[in-house]
């Protein structure tokens, strides 16, 4: 078995067309097919259902699928390395971020990163929960910056940063700070809230602190990012709750007003895979 059965296969894996898969990697069709055939004669095992409409990944198909990505990803990053470590530099450090880590967390980590190891280089990317949790699980990220109660067993996770919540209204709501008491006065404003795909633990916990003031909140529009919420709060368009720290690094025409006497707070967290072999992960960690 060579490398670029492993590439065939998951181009045809990827795009369950023949047809597409050989025009993607430049080849015949029919070459194509036979790398696949040989494939499977090599691994004892049928790895696609075809017939004259679809194509579908068996069982055994869907198993390799997995842990081919694992392996070309893995080459992809070994490449990458090589090619940092020929330049001079120890590496590159990969890094999934929830916006409201951009404020002050990552910062603070970069900054204690530059000065402790020069040479490593960073990427950052705006990610979603979920999406972080799979590039790491794939290592395509290295280090994730996230909301969430728990991770799959073969990551870890460690919060980095306890925050409380903040009510976010437009700079001439009449409910002044000096006036907030409860969320309760808001039960009749409408709602603009970080969609359940940023976190669906986090957006439990709004509507928690909606609930335990004895209303449900009248949702009129989501998001997953925080200057688009800001810019409806701005505009008139409803009230927001937010982590309290979001309030830096904006400069938009909305009020927050922390909320008190509440049990919810939330947690930022780092995660990682330790298996992940990066060497720059292991330098970054005691940092941590």
């Amino acid at each position: 078995m060579e490398l670029r059965h492993l590439i065939y296969f998951q181009a045809v894996a990827e795009e369950l067309n023949y047809r597409k898969a050989a025009e993607r990697l430049f080849i015949s069709q029919p070459g194509l097919s036979r790398q696949i055939k040989q494939l499977e004669e090599l691994l004892e095992v049928q790895l696609f259902e075809r017939d004259k409409k679809h194509v579908n990944l068996t069982a055994a198909g869907a198993y390799l699928k997995g842990e081919v990505d694992f392996v070309i990803n893995h080459l992809e990053a070994a490449k990458s390395q090589l090619l940092l470590i020929e330049s001079g530099k120890v590496g590159e450090l990969r890094i999934g971020f929830l916006g409201s880590a951009s404020n002050q967390i990552l910062p603070d980590l970069l900054s204690r990163l530059n000065a402790a190891e020069p040479l490593i280089t960073t990427s950052l990317e705006e990610l979603s929960n979920s999406v972080q949790v799979e590039m790491i699980q794939k290592d395509k990220l290295d280090l994730g910056f996230v909301r969430l109660a728990s991770v799959p067993e073969d990551l870890e996770i460690k919060p980095v940063f306890r925050d409380t919540f903040s009510l976010v209204v437009p700079e001439n709501h009449p409910i002044r700070n000096e006036d907030f008491r409860s969320v309760s006065q808001f039960s009749e404003e409408s709602f603009i809230l970080f969609s359940s795909d940023y976190s669906n633990y986090y957006y439990e916990q709004i509507m928690g602190i909606c609930r335990d003031a004895g209303f449900s909140p009248k949702i009129r529009h989501k998001s997953v990012h925080a200057l688009t919420i800001f810019r409806l709060v701005e505009n008139g368009l409803g009230v927001a709750i937010v982590p309290s720290s979001l309030r830096a690094g904006y400069d938009l025409k909305v009020r927050f007003m922390k909320i008190h006497d509440i049990p919810q707070f939330t947690e930022l967290s780092v995660i990682w895979k330790p298996e992940n072999r990066n060497p720059a992960l292991k330098r970054i960690l005691p940092l941590i």
